[in-house]
């Protein structure tokens, strides 16, 4: 994003609003990971540890919901930027003629 056109306080206030939204972003993915993987795989709750078969369910649940992440991430990045060269070949086809 360019804040060039903001003044310093407004500048620093863009960057407090968007760590704020960037935290919020990670907590809801992280309490998303801890509440599917323990739905799935804690089901035993006769002890405090988890059992052989269980932590290994949450690092398999970890682990998928991670790529899975990851790839959505790299997908979307994918689409911002056919986008954004859609908008720049749009923007300079109707200039150039």
């Amino acid at each position: 994003m360019d804040f060039s056109q903001l003044n310093a306080a407004e500048q620093a206030h863009m960057t407090r609003l968007i760590e704020r939204k960037q935290m919020q972003d990670f907590t809801r993915l992280f309490s998303g990971l801890v509440e599917r993987c323990f739905n799935t795989c804690c089901n035993d709750f006769t002890s405090k540890a988890l059992g052989s078969k269980e932590e290994q369910c949450v690092l398999n649940c970890t682990e998928k919901f991670l790529k899975y992440s990851e790839r959505v991430g790299a997908r979307f990045q994918e689409q911002n930027a056919g986008t954004i060269l859609s908008r720049f070949l749009s923007s300079f086809l109707r200039n150039s003629v």
